[in-house]
Order: C-alpha cells, then sequence, then structure tokens
C-alpha cells in the first residue's frame, strides 16, 4: 500500500474532564462499601476508578486516518475515489448536521465534546450513504490529506 502525499492521523481522544470523572466514580463506589470494611472500600476505589477509565479510554480511541487511498474513520474504510468535497464545518455548522440537518443514511463519527467536523460526500453510486461527518479537531488539515490522496490516486 502507497502512502498518501499528505498523510493524516488524529486520535479522537476523551477530554481531561473524562478522567476527573473517572476517579469520582471509583471514589463514588468506594464510599459505597465503606459500610462493609476497609478492603471492601479500596477494592470499589480501585475497581470502579478503573473500570470507569477504561470506558473513557476505549470511547476516546477511535483515529481518523487517510492511508495510501483510503479513508479511515473508526470502523469505516471509504476507498478516496468514492469521496466527493470536503465541506469544513464550524461548531455552528457542525451542530446543525448532527441534527436538523442530518440524514439518517449518513455515516456519522460523533463525538459531542469536539466542536468541528468534516462533511465528505460520497460519489459511489453503489453506496447508499450520502455523505461522511467526521468530528475532527483539525478539519481543514483532513480536507487537505483527503484531497491530495485524491490527486496522487
Amino acid at each position: 500500500m502507497q502512502l498518501s502525499a499528505a498523510p493524516y492521523e488524529e486520535r479522537l481522544t476523551a477530554p481531561r474532564s473524562w478522567w476527573l470523572v473517572s476517579c469520582l466514580v471509583g471514589l463514588s463506589l468506594a464510599l459505597i462499601l465503606l459500610p462493609f470494611g476497609t478492603l471492601p472500600m479500596l477494592a470499589g476505589l480501585a475497581g470502579g476508578t478503573a473500570a470507569a477509565a477504561v470506558m473513557a479510554s476505549s470511547y476516546g480511541s477511535v483515529r481518523i486516518r487517510v492511508v495510501g487511498d483510503a479513508l479511515i474513520a473508526g470502523e469505516a474504510k471509504v476507498p478516496v475515489r468514492a469521496l466527493g468535497e470536503a465541506h469544513v464545518l464550524d461548531p455552528e455548522e457542525a451542530r446543525a448536521w448532527r441534527t436538523h440537518k442530518a440524514d439518517t443514511r449518513a455515516f456519522l463519527l460523533l463525538r459531542a465534546y469536539i466542536p468541528t467536523a468534516l462533511r465528505v460526500e460520497v460519489t459511489d453510486p453503489e453506496d447508499p450513504t450520502p455523505y461522511l461527518y467526521l468530528s475532527t479537531r483539525e478539519p481543514e488539515r483532513l480536507a487537505e490529506a483527503i484531497k491530495a490522496a485524491q490527486v496522487s490516486a
């Protein structure tokens, strides 16, 4: 597989506040288990914090990549030749495309804690998906990487 002209990779990590919430979940479980003794309380603190941290980490581990002639966004892998124009969405426009402008057939890689997004049209007549909505912190860079991959493909 040949690398694209402008490689792009982004991991949509969870915000820092989620890690604080993970600690608070562990503390809450520890307080619930406090009447049962010190050992259950410590187990609740460690187990609750670890479980909440694993959940936050797994939700924030999704990646968006442009590799070779494909756009890989989470579970989706789309050849760049099947993609049309990319539209950079500011926070207000991104909110509109997540709500009242959204098409139920669209592929949404949505992370509500990321305010900006990129909407990429799908031009493949065999694919019923009208567009890809990708939450991204750097929509301009992603659009440039897709365009460069389309040119080199």
